[in-house]
């Protein structure tokens, strides 16, 4: 049985995730504020300049604030639009972008009701945005609890970083879950915890860093302009993504945030959406 059980590990262990490349296009591109015409004519000039990588792919419309007045409103108007992507910012028809504290009833409900990427923009009253924000896509960073194997993710990624910029691939291995699963090893005699400790750790970073080489040969193999770069690692995984943000100066930070078990935006996405105030950010 031993011996069985080691030819299985030893079989799982070489079978590897590789990115299945798929070119990704947004036929329709939805800008949606609570501004007044001017407003929004200014916005959808910035925005338009900032995705400019999407070139002629996408057609391009806006919405002004006068357009919906409730979050039924907003969803029946983008079932109607049906875009591919939108564009809007927190705290639409609320000044609650006065607190750090949540993204409002609308974007809380769109990021979730609707299959639809969200991109979210620094409020344009709250001064928050980093001077280096909404200018261009040449710094981006894909962050996720699970990297290996999200090719929609990375696809998505990869899209929309422009060409000659960097990618960069982040997978934070949370550093208390862990702790605490080798605490229970330590209590069970038939496991060397220090065995166990090393031989997990060393195994949870390469799954992630295996996928991240498909991710560069497979891109690369496209022809794509892009650099991959990659931080996969241990920590506190809000402390350590919002440290990876400012250290690399990302223009766009794209994740995901939704979850088939449950109804609630899925596990770290809300807290780093609330808390990273300063980027744009893309709500898969």
């Amino acid at each position: 049985m031993a011996n069985i059980d080691q030819f299985e590990s030893v079989f799982k262990s070489a079978a590897k995730e590789v990115l299945r490349y798929r070119h990704v296009e947004f036929g329709r591109t939805l800008i949606v504020t609570d501004l007044d015409a001017n407003g929004a004519e200014a916005l959808t000039q910035r925005v338009r300049k900032f995705l400019d990588l999407l070139g002629d792919a996408t057609e391009w419309s806006t919405v002004t604030g006068d357009a919906f007045h409730s979050v039924q409103n907003l969803l029946d108007l983008v079932a109607e639009r049906s875009p591919d992507l939108i564009v809007t910012y927190r705290h639409l028809h609320s000044d609650a972008w006065k607190w750090p504290y949540s993204l409002g009833a609308h974007l809380d409900v769109l990021t979730q009701a609707t299959h639809t990427p969200v991109l979210v923009l620094p409020h344009p009253d709250a001064d928050h945005a980093l001077p280096h924000t909404v200018t261009n896509t040449d710094r981006v960073m894909a962050i996720t609890d699970h990297l290996t194997g999200d090719d929609r993710l990375v696809n998505v990624a990869a899209r929309l970083t422009e060409r000659g910029g960097t990618l960069w691939l982040t997978h934070v291995e949370d550093a208390v879950a862990f702790e605490r699963h080798i605490e229970a090893f330590s209590k069970i005699p038939e496991i060397d915890t220090a065995v166990a400790r090393q031989k997990l750790m060393e195994q949870l970073l390469k799954e992630p860093t295996d996928y991240i080489a498909s991710c560069r040969d497979a891109l690369k193999a496209q022809g794509l302009d892009i650099t991959i770069k990659q931080e996969v690692q241990f920590g506190r995984r809000i402390e350590e993504y919002e440290r990876l943000v400012a250290e690399h100066e990302v223009d766009l930070l794209i994740m995901n945030t939704k979850d088939e078990d449950q109804l609630a935006m899925h596990g770290m996405a809300y807290p780093l959406a609330v808390q990273l105030r300063q980027i744009p950010l893309l709500m898969l």
